[in-house]
Parts: structure tokens; C-alpha cells; sequence
């Protein structure tokens, strides 16, 4: 079994931080740089302000399967960081998944459907 290409160290989000791109709407901030590499990298940060541990777990593993579904329609070769926002506790897959794919238009990641 493939691990998930993920985000693990807090120095990788660090460097994303500081040297990404951010947007943000009602449900999620998302931080983008590229990363050199031939696959994308995410990562996902769930404040304690969202709610409790089953509801910041359930949050991330929505998050995770939004990524992989969507991974072929934008770039490679980048790092992404999302950050949870407390609305989106109260949201469903169906608006968190718009939420990223907005944030992916406006940072100009999506690739061009043909």
C-alpha cells in the first residue's frame, strides 16, 4: 500500500508558509508553493477552535479523499497546505469540495479541461 503524499514535518509547513501563496473563502485557507517535485504534497491543519478530536479527524480525512479525487485536475509538482477553518465543521463533502476547488481556481492551479 502507497502512503499518502503528505505534509508531515513542521518545518515543511513552515517553508510553506512563509513562501506560499494564500487564499482563503468561508470554509478554508489554502497556501500554495511549488515543491520541485513530480507529485503534489498536501497538508492539512485542523485548529482545536474547529472542535473535537473526532471532529478534527473527520475534517482531515474528508480534506484527504477531496485531494486524491481531484489530484488530476490541477498541477503536479506542488505543495498545498489547507487550513480548516471553524465553519467548515458545519459543512458538508459536497461544500468543502467547492470550497477547494475555488481556492485551486483563484491560485491558478487547475488545469485547462479539454
Amino acid at each position: 500500500m502507497k502512503r499518502f503524499p503528505s505534509l508531515k514535518s513542521n518545518r515543511e509547513f513552515q517553508y510553506v508558509y512563509k513562501n506560499g501563496a494564500s487564499y482563503g473563502n468561508r470554509l478554508l485557507v489554502m497556501y500554495v508553493v511549488k515543491s520541485g517535485e513530480d507529485k503534489n504534497r498536501i497538508g492539512i491543519s485542523v485548529s482545536k477552535k474547529v472542535g473535537n478530536s473526532v471532529v478534527r479527524h473527520h475534517m482531515t480525512r474528508i480534506l484527504r479523499e477531496i485531494f486524491r479525487l481531484n489530484n488530476d485536475k490541477i498541477q503536479t509538482g506542488l505543495n498545498i497546505v489547507v487550513v480548516v477553518r471553524r465553519a467548515a465543521a458545519e459543512s458538508d463533502y459536497r461544500h468543502l469540495e467547492g470550497a477547494y476547488l475555488h481556492l485551486c481556481g483563484l491560485h491558478h492551479i487547475l488545469r485547462e479541461s479539454k
